[in-house]
């Protein structure tokens, strides 16, 4: 069993990096209201870098936030072979943390459902959130936490668009199809690299994922590849498109819609989002006409 979190003061290193995720994740529970006065919030917790590091931070905020709410911990152990059962549990009793681990049999429901060989996280991915969605009912829970960060909004915004055809992401915040259940994700503006770091330090007793997690064909792995390689040829480029998401102007997209095109008209007056020099794009001093050329991208298997 690894040791609990090592919070060294004199780390200041790993000073500046906690404090970076937890100003992150502030501000996005602040800008999207995740989280209000008397929620009971159902921390997800897979046993990922992503959780662990969702988790240790609201429970920093839960001492230092004006606001009063609950955590309870919740595991789904889906029975895969050789899943360690003890080391969520000792390493929540130790943080004094209430959890509850919900076991359901959803291992051997995709291994039956899915052929050798094909990507099974589709339909483990739903089977797991139907189970999350009825223990919040069960417990009460009035939110649902997720450790979704930003490179997996960027990742799965890419892949709508190259496999499904939409312009989509991961919101922060998102009701239940059923309307019952409020989702957050409270690590939106978190960068991977910064939770796979802090997770290092940390030395949060990491359980792989030997469902889903070690297919390497998956799509999401190619498109995170894509963005990594830009991150290291284009400094810049992937805070860019975080902030893209949160800048969106309808009119200059094509969707009929989210924007009245159809009815479209002329006015004797300054018209908001009209056309300038037939919008040229707007390029950053860190990326140059040269540096795009030079450059090009090809990608592949997508």
């Amino acid at each position: 069993m690894n040791q609990l979190p090592n919070t060294n003061p004199n780390n200041k290193l790993f000073s500046k990096l906690q404090k970076r995720i937890r100003h992150n994740t502030g501000k996005a529970i602040a800008d999207f209201n995740m989280i209000e006065e008397g929620d009971k919030v159902m921390v997800c917790l897979s046993g990922g870098k992503d959780s662990y590091t969702m988790l240790d931070v609201l429970l920093h905020m839960q001492k230092v936030a004006p606001i009063t709410f609950s955590i309870i911990a919740v595991n789904l152990d889906q029975k895969q072979p050789g899943f360690p059962e003890h080391v969520l549990p000792e390493y929540l009793t130790q943080l004094g943390v209430e959890f509850e681990v919900v076991e359901e049999d959803t291992y051997s429901i995709v291994i039956d459902k899915i052929p050798e060989g094909k990507t099974t996280c589709s339909l483990c991915s739903r089977l797991r959130r139907g189970i999350l969605y009825k223990t919040a009912t069960r417990l009460k829970a009035t939110k649902i936490a997720l450790g979704h960060h930003r490179d997996d909004m960027l990742e799965t915004l890419f892949l709508n668009m190259f496999n499904g055809g939409q312009l989509k992401s991961m919101p922060p915040k998102l009701v239940s199809d059923d309307g019952k259940q409020m989702v957050i994700r409270p690590l939106a503006y978190c960068a991977e690299k910064d939770i796979a770091d802090y997770s290092l330090h940390q030395g949060f007793p990491i359980i792989p994922c030997n469902l889903c997690g070690s297919q390497e064909n998956l799509q999401r792995k190619v498109i995170k590849g894509m963005l990594q390689d830009w991150h290291l040829r284009f400094p810049g480029r992937i805070e860019s498109m975080s902030k893209a998401l949160q800048n969106v102007v309808p009119s200059h997209l094509a969707d009929s819609s989210q924007f009245d095109f159809v009815g479209l008209k002329t006015q004797n007056m300054p018209f908001e989002n009209g056309d300038i020099g037939f919008d040229p794009p707007e390029i950053t001093s860190q990326v140059t006409p040269n540096t795009i050329l030079a450059a090009p991208l090809v990608i592949t298997n997508i």
